[in-house]
């Protein structure tokens, strides 16, 4: 079994070090972006190198001499030409688009249970911070690592290597009413540069202006994370904002759907809105990910936009947040946008509902009710009636609570007003206001969803589940460190669910467990023993 870190900060030192940073705007043991004088000047992705974990197989397939970046062939096929600069014949990484090739491998060799868990925004430097943070020592300086429980884990066989993460391209415009592409290939080309991104995640002599998408010299894209979940899941490149399409805005099938023709049970978690872009490129087509309603018709076999007539089957389970995030309006989702829920037209939750006769028992944020008894009890009725399962929670900013480094749920707040939350990326995700008692009663943990998706799941012979840890993108969109360590230990805490799940079922023979990142961000950490304990 998994054993659960002790976290061994016996204060809050760490919260107190954000909040300085965020007032001071400077900070001697790290900064985001590429100013080492001002904390926070970056709050966007970046093309960092991202880890990938493996359980019950191996990465032998996609990396080191099988590379697709060792190989001018393999690039131009995965990008439509060969990037500049891209081509490294020692390249010992893969793509993102290696792990839809890894689930085809497990597959082949007759796994019947796939589960991945996208950490999305996760990069090597958050993971070692939140490593040193949760056992209070500095233990290790590359690879692997030590002391969260994914990368201790060795119930199984496992592997761990890196991969790239750009885009074939940012800059498309599209008509979302239309479901058409104005401008294929856009205005930025993906690819990756070794010599100024790095040969490794902790390659010291990193290009950070590049890393931003920011160089002049070599101006790659930096991917969002459309563009990277599409990556993951269909084993193509794409361009940013699309949600399962290709480059000409061609739809593209999972392989969730694509399993599901095969009779296996697709379920979907994640502690963001349901409809958000990692959820949605499981299962979903769309050329915009902010088409959000139209995505969720998607995920729950209605029709949509991209399936007028002929709608998709809908997956099995689907959790997240999103609740209670009611508009009037939204450009984004096109005509047939409908006031109320912004990510769940309320039409539609109207018709999934197993009381009124559709397929999904239904597990809401309730007052004062424990969010995690109210799911729970609707995976149990669930399994009992063999309806499907949709739980839907979160707080007003579409959410689940962050926890923070210590493991409460007491982050720093950054009121609108503040100098920290001018920026546009910072001020949408930081947190405006304390929790309530009832935001956090009332909301399971990601743990609490992952628990009860397996529940359901593991009735059925073959399933396929993708759980992400959504909130460590939010946490480093609004450069808050504390938040981000926090929402890693909340992402390692879903990973123990799911292997105890294994471990108590005996299935680690018929399964694989995937655990990655779409994408980073651009913490740089320089002090490491300031997230330590304290002599």
């Amino acid at each position: 079994m998994a054993a659960e870190p002790a976290v061994v900060l016996s204060v809050d030192p760490i919260r107190s070090m954000q909040a300085e940073a965020q007032h001071s705007g400077r900070a001697s043991w790290g900064h985001w972006g590429d100013q080492p004088d001002r904390y926070d000047s970056w709050s966007n992705h970046s093309n960092r190198l991202v880890p990938v974990y493996t359980f019950g197989m191996t990465l032998q397939s996609v990396t080191g001499k099988n590379s697709v970046y060792r190989s001018a062939k393999d690039l131009a096929r995965l990008y439509g030409r060969v990037p500049d600069n891209t081509l490294n014949p020692t390249a010992n990484y893969c793509d993102q688009t290696d792990v839809y090739r890894l689930q085809q491998e497990a597959v082949a060799v007759g796994k019947t249970r796939i589960i991945l868990l996208v950490f999305d925004g996760m990069d090597w430097t958050t993971t070692r911070t939140a490593a040193i943070a949760t056992t209070g020592t500095v233990a290790y300086r590359e690879g692997r690592g030590t002391g969260l429980s994914f990368q201790d884990y060795r119930g199984a066989p496992t592997d761990y290597g890196a991969c790239v993460t750009s885009p074939a391209n940012s800059g498309t415009l599209f008509d979302v009413d239309a479901q058409a592409i104005h401008n294929p290939g856009g205005t930025a080309a993906g690819g990756y540069d070794p010599l100024r991104g790095g040969v490794s995640p902790w390659d010291a002599g990193g290009d950070l202006r590049y890393l931003m998408g920011r160089s002049r010299e070599q101006p790659h894209a930096v991917t969002d994370s459309a563009a990277s979940a599409t990556s993951l899941f269909t084993g193509r490149k794409t361009y940013n904002d699309a949600i399962n399409v290709d480059v000409r805005g061609n739809p593209i099938e999972p392989a969730a759907a694509m399993l599901q023709r095969q009779g296996w049970a697709i379920g979907v978690v994640s502690s963001v809105p349901v409809s958000h872009a990692t959820p949605a490129c499981t299962y979903a087509n769309n050329v915009s990910r902010d088409d959000y309603q139209d995505i969720a018709r998607d995920l729950l076999g209605l029709k949509s936009i991209s399936h007028k007539t002929d709608p998709l089957p809908g997956v099995d389970v689907l959790i997240g947040g999103g609740f209670g995030v009611d508009v009037e309006n939204d450009q984004g989702q096109g005509r047939n946008f409908e006031p109320g829920n912004k990510y769940v037209a309320d039409s539609t939750l109207q018709e999934i509902d197993s009381a009124v006769g559709g397929r999904y028992r239904m597990a809401l944020r309730t007052p004062g009710q424990s969010g995690a008894t109210v799911l729970a009890k609707a995976a149990a009725e669930a399994v009992a009636g063999k309806h499907r399962l949709f739980g839907f929670f979160g707080i007003p900013e579409g959410n689940l609570p962050f926890q923070t480094a210590d493991g409460d749920s007491i982050p720093v707040n950054a009121p609108p007003e503040s100098p920290d939350t001018q920026d546009a990326l910072k001020k949408k995700y930081s947190v405006g206001s304390p929790y309530t008692p009832a935001d956090i009663n009332e909301n399971p943990t990601l743990a609490d969803m992952t628990r009860a998706a397996l529940d359901v799941l593991g009735t059925k012979q073959r399933f396929w589940l993708m759980v992400e840890p959504g909130d460590v993108d939010w946490a480093c969109h609004a450069n808050n460190i504390d938040n981000c360590i926090g929402a890693i230990r909340s992402g390692d805490a879903a990973f123990r669910a799911v292997v105890e799940w294994i471990e108590r079922t005996d299935t680690w023979n018929t399964t694989v467990v995937i655990l990655t990142s779409d994408h980073g961000h651009l913490f740089v950490l320089t002090e490491p023993e300031a997230f330590a304990t304290p002599d």
